[in-house]
């Protein structure tokens, strides 16, 4: 892919102590970033703008809300990029995600927390647990075995078009590895550094954020499941990927 248009979406939500750094870590390697204030009561919207990123106001809460919200405000862009905005993700890593894009040999790739490297708690029991059973009932279901449901991920402006996206809160990053399974897309993992966030999560860091992530992301497997399966001959196409 010769000079492709490359625009990074950062969902935030009350991430005024870290979007800044976020933002200028990256704003440079990549044609636009689009944060999302997902309903921010501090001054996230602020810092983000100063830092240099182009910046969307998504009043109602919702993960998936804020990252529809950005790609609609995105323009013209030939590759998406999803990071999020506490710091965890590692800018660094941002080469070696676009790779198999620009090689022609993937559609979408996810950055892996499992497969690379992690800060000392910055990965929790309650995470890892959830990423274990999530990829596992994908590769049940659809044949494919990701190691992780990991936010930092990009994927082609078609791939994406074609998903039909609509998961509106915590289901948005699982909606998207399942559909792109479903339609056989290429996909495939690199190992990335997860980086201890900056304050705390909004999901990992409360029993409620944890329940309602995990009601979330197991509904929407059993629900893409239910609508059916991926065709035999695309499972097999993504296994032959795998290896």
């Amino acid at each position: 892919m010769d000079n492709p248009v490359i625009k990074l979406v950062i969902p935030a939500r009350n991430e005024e102590d870290a979007i800044g750094k976020v933002v200028t870590s990256v704003v440079d390697q990549v044609d636009a970033v689009i944060v999302a204030d997902n309903g921010s009561t501090d001054t996230t919207a602020e810092v983000a703008k100063h830092a240099g990123a182009k910046v969307v106001s998504v009043p109602e809460a919702g993960y998936g809300r804020a990252c529809l919200a950005a790609i609609d405000a995105a323009g013209e862009h030939d590759i998406l990029v999803f990071m999020d905005g506490d710091a965890s993700d590692d800018p660094a890593d941002l080469p070696m995600l676009l790779a198999p894009i620009l090689c022609g040999e993937a559609d979408m790739v996810i950055g892996s927390r499992i497969l690379g490297s992690r800060d000392p708690g910055a990965l929790t029991v309650q995470q890892r647990f959830g990423n274990t059973l999530a990829c596992w009932l994908m590769s049940l279901f659809w044949g494919f075995r990701f190691t992780d449901l990991g936010p930092f991920r990009a994927i082609t402006r078609n791939s994406y078009n074609r998903l039909n996206m609509q998961a509106p809160t915590f289901g948005w990053t699982i909606e998207m590895q399942v559909r792109a399974l479903k339609l056989g897309l290429r996909c495939t993992e690199v190992p990335v550094h997860y980086r201890a966030r900056i304050g705390v999560s909004k999901i990992s860091g409360t029993v409620k954020g944890v329940v309602l992530a995990g009601w979330y992301i197991l509904g929407t497997i059993f629900w893409e499941a239910a609508r059916g399966p991926l065709k035999k001959s695309s499972a097999a196409s993504l296994k032959r990927q795998a290896k």
